[in-house]
């Protein structure tokens, strides 16, 4: 079925572009919207010309970024705001899923990050104003959801690089960008509102299914048109509602036996996503040839979530599956477990995080010289806490045990229990399967299996940046020649603080604790797994109450999650730009080279043992130079065609978490007593290099109509290096030894696995894309069109040396999408989809920390109508409209084994409804 969607989309998509570049050349020739100088990429700035067609709104938006991508050297997409704080879609994060080659992943219901052209998020850099940004997740990846899509103006997706495009990408750069308002030109101010009905309704007590978004934006000029200022205000208090099942894994039953479920994890969670962001702008026309801007962004960000339901340790537990089973196909499908202790799960997630970012650039230009000067700082504090609760019948094996009945479907395990889970005299506070057992640590003892578990995880990301740079106009085929300078200091650090949970008054490891009255809510039901009704109270009210201990946890696996990270970076670059008449054509571009020094490093801690009884701080790093060379040039061909060539050599550092000094390792007495190797471990390396590859895109493009365009790119990529975890021999020297023991030299010799530098790959592919208005075909159809892409990537990657070629993280083969659109007389209709085949998705793990698993094909489908009042018309300058997001419920699924029936995550999201106002002051 999804080879036969891929296939059917590819052909629609094929065919409409292929009929536009048919009658691109055959049709009527539409005289284009032309732009004032100085306002080129800013949506609305068209002016009618006599026998021009004027187009507003979303089509405006696809005018601009036709416009963007037919003018610019480097093969770019865009998407921009079809108006003053309306981008087109409900978030940043889907308006940049729908451009060629990118799609997104999503987290909790939300398009979160984002993959170019089969990469993972971290092999991507994200700019905002041209300047890099530091990031709320533990790498490099940017979280799209941090930033409000009603205060960003434009995007722009450079998948070939320049050599003055600092802090590029390997597999493209995301440039965010706010108002300029002296470019814009005009005053305005802008207020939208919208209501949000999510339909799954209210899973837990006291959650929402109802938010809203709000956002203003002011534009104004004075003293002449030298003083411009622009004010985003954006804040968004939105719910979500999630229906989950979760597995533990599929275990053989016995030998060459089938697999069955090893145990279950479901939940509903019900989130609550508040955020308010602000960005700023004073652009100052100082002279003629002086021009400075200040501009700022802060954001707030508060991700509040509950997550209710029952832990079911089954095969992987002492329940024992019973006889007459059904498997099929090497699967047990229906069957029953004796003997199941169930954990009860009140469980709650919060983040935290604060984005700041600031920065002055002044550019200077006189008699054919350019000078510009740029500083920035950008900071990232971040708190998250993951909380744990448990209940049950019975400390250990204590209290009853469940005959647990199941059957699979395509959305996991539905299970028939025998016990009432909403029970408070049955269901009470405790340890029920005793994980942990007795456990002794700084602050307290706790008996027989600990009761919860409180994880609070703090991230700090702080960015200095200056830039220099002065070009000098040539005369010739040499347009310019540009020499810059850039400096950029980073420093990032994670610090874990885990502590297990203990009731109060557990003396000898028996101890069951009625569940307070006051802290009773309704109880939460999880029909949708057969489960029916389960116990519910809000744990952190329980915390905040003093019903447990809270004893730190000691062992060495939490001391080294914690690291620290710093980067100087100086990058030199020098390029020439091209501009060439060839007879009719006009062949323009650049050819340049960076030069990148840098000097890494990174402190943490090495620790062993289970509690730790060996720990020290270490340091490491190191420093070293890449020369990135880069090529573009377009040739541009009379009658609207473009054909482009890019060559590059293309960068990504390694993620922060791989260069952490912290290291977990082994010691052992026996070896050292005996003159053999006595250490071992695992950890990162702060001496990783990064990823490196050399690339080259070639696209040929049509412009018509406008709006119109068709673009045919083929990339390829060589991964000179790629980064594997290797088992590589480590000097200790320096790490703590037992009381007594004494080493010899070569005894601090051993072995350490840790990411590493290794031989790469190859990746390539193929994107076509296009805009077809249908006025090319008539003009009765002014106002419909299609808008979409379809992407083809093949990787040749082995992510272990010597072993056999596997997909990379966000890696999908097919990557497609697609908009009907209708604008005319203010209406505005349009339906999107945006398909991913199968790919390997990041989530997160068990402590907070990424894992990675094979998330099945998905297809997202939204709509939107909306109807701004005209010219004349007392409401002038309001818009009304209506959306739909996730028509189709589709689920985010992941699985093992590439067998789609060991369902590991099945998250449904629901419909999003969302209905709102704009109104435009001119």
């Amino acid at each position: 079925m999804i080879h036969f969607f891929e296939s059917r989309r590819a052909s629609l998509l094929g065919g409409a572009a292929v009929a536009a570049l048919a009658l691109g050349a055959a049709a009527p020739a539409y005289a284009e919207t032309q732009v004032p100088a100085g306002q080129e990429g800013q949506p609305g700035a068209e002016t009618e010309a006599e026998g021009s067609i004027v187009v507003t709104g979303f089509r405006a938006a696809l005018a601009s970024a036709a416009r963007q991508k037919q003018t610019s050297d480097l093969i770019v997409e865009s998407v921009s705001a079809e108006d003053i704080g309306k981008l087109p879609d409900n978030s940043i994060a889907e308006s940049i899923a729908r451009l060629p080659g990118l799609t997104a992943q999503r987290l909790d219901g939300r398009a979160q990050v984002i993959s170019i052209r089969g990469f993972a998020p971290d092999f991507s850099t994200t700019l905002l104003n041209g300047r890099e940004q530091v990031t709320t997740g533990d790498n490099r990846g940017v979280e799209f959801d941090q930033y409000p899509s009603e205060v960003l103006n434009q995007v722009l997706v450079y998948k070939t690089p320049n050599a003055s495009l600092i802090g590029q990408g390997l597999s493209g750069t995301v440039d965010l960008r706010t108002i300029r308002p002296l470019a814009y030109g005009r005053q305005v101010l802008s207020v939208n509102a919208r209501g949000e009905y999510v339909d799954l309704g209210k899973l837990n007590a006291g959650s929402k299914d109802r938010g809203y978004r709000v956002s203003a934006t002011w534009v104004d000029q004075f003293a002449n048109d030298t003083i411009g200022v622009s004010i985003g205000v954006a804040r968004l208090d939105s719910p979500t509602q999630i229906e989950r099942f979760n597995a533990w894994g599929y275990p053989d039953v016995a030998a060459n036996g089938p697999a069955v479920i090893g145990g279950s994890k479901p939940y509903v969670v019900s989130n609550r996503l508040v955020r308010t962001g602000v960005v700023g702008t004073l652009e100052w026309q100082a002279a003629p040839a002086f021009t400075m801007v200040i501009d700022g962004y802060y954001s707030k960000f508060e991700d509040e979530q509950i997550l209710r339901g029952i832990e079911l340790p089954l095969f992987w537990s002492a329940a024992q599956l019973q006889p007459g089973f059904t498997a099929q196909d090497g699967l047990v499908t229906a069957g029953t477990f004796n003997g199941v202790k169930g954990v009860v799960r009140n469980d709650a997630n919060r983040r935290d995080a604060d984005i700041y970012s600031v920065g002055w650039n002044g550019r200077y230009s006189a008699e054919g010289w350019t000078a510009t000067g740029d500083i920035s700082f950008s900071r990232v504090d971040r708190e998250d806490l993951i909380l744990e609760t448990y209940a049950g019948t019975g400390r250990g094996n204590l209290g009853a045990t469940d005959n647990m009945g199941f059957t699979m479907t395509p959305r996991g395990a539905v299970f028939r229990p025998s016990l009432n889970y909403a029970d408070p005299n049955l269901i009470r506070l405790t340890s029920p399967q005793g994980w942990g057992g007795d456990i002794d640590g700084p602050g307290g003892r706790i008996l027989g299996g600990q009761d919860g578990y409180y994880n609070e995880r703090s991230v700090r990301d702080e960015l200095v940046a200056l830039r220099a740079s002065i070009e000098r106009e040539l005369g010739g085929p040499f347009r310019s020649v540009e020499l810059g300078f850039n400096y950029t200091t980073r420093d990032k650090q994670l610090t874990p603080n885990e502590f297990f949970l203990g009731l109060r008054g557990n003396t000898d490891g028996t101890t069951s604790v009625p569940i307070p009255q006051n802290a009773l809510l309704q109880p939460t039901n999880l029909a949708f797994l057969g489960l029916g009704p389960m116990v519910s109270y809000d744990p952190l009210t329980l915390l905040n109450s003093g019903i447990y201990n809270l004893v730190r946890n000691p062992n060495s696996d939490v001391s080294t999650k914690g690291w620290s990270v710093s980067e100087d970076v100086m990058t030199f670059w020098t390029m020439l730009n091209i501009s060439a008449d060839i007879g009719a054509t006009q062949l323009t571009g650049n050819v340049g080279a960076q030069v990148v020094f840098t000097d890494q490093s990174s402190a943490g801690t090495a620790s062993s043992g289970a509690p730790a009884v060996l720990a020290a701080d270490v340091r490491g790093g190191d420093e070293y130079t890449k020369v990135l060379p880069s090529l573009n040039l377009s040739l541009r061909i009379p009658g609207g065609w473009v054909a482009r060539l890019g060559a590059a050599r293309q960068m990504a550092r390694p993620r922060l978490d791989e260069m952490r000094a912290s290291s977990n390792f082994g010691f052992n007495q026996q070896l050292a007593v005996t003159g053999g190797l006595p250490f071992s471990g695992s950890g990162g390396n702060p001496r990783l290099r990064p990823w490196v590859a050399d690339a080259v895109d070639v696209s040929l493009e049509k412009y018509f109509g406008g709006e119109g365009y068709l673009a045919l790119s083929l990339f390829y990529k060589d991964l000179k290096s790629y980064i594997y975890e290797q088992v590589q021999p480590y000097d200790f020297t320096g790490f703590p030894v037992p009381s007594g023991v004494t080493l010899q030299p070569f005894q601090f010799q051993g072995f350490l696995t840790v990411p590493a530098n290794g031989d790469g790959g190859t990746m390539k592919g193929a994107e076509l894309s296009g805009t077809l208005p249908f006025r090319v075909f008539t003009t009765w159809l002014d106002g419909f069109g299609l808008t979409g892409s379809v992407s083809y990537t093949d990787t040749n990657v082995s992510p272990q040396p010597d072993a056999p070629p596997e997909d990379l993280p966000g890696y999908s083969k097919w990557v497609g999408n697609l908009t009907a659109y209708f604008e005319r007389a203010g209406f505005s209709i349009r339906g999107s989809a945006r398909h991913r085949s199968s790919f390997i998705g990041e989530l997160r793990g068990f402590g907070g920390g990424n894992e990675r698993r094979r998330a099945a094909a998905e297809t997202v489908i939204d709509a939107q109508v909306s109807y701004e009042f005209q010219q004349g018309s007392m409401l002038q300058g309001l818009t009304i409209l209506g959306q739909v997001n996730n028509i189709t419920d589709e689920p985010f699924v992941t699985f093992a084994d590439d067998d789609r029936r060991r369902v590991i995550d099945h998250q449904s999201y629901g419909r999003r409804y969302l209905l709102g106002v704009s109104y435009r002051f001119r």
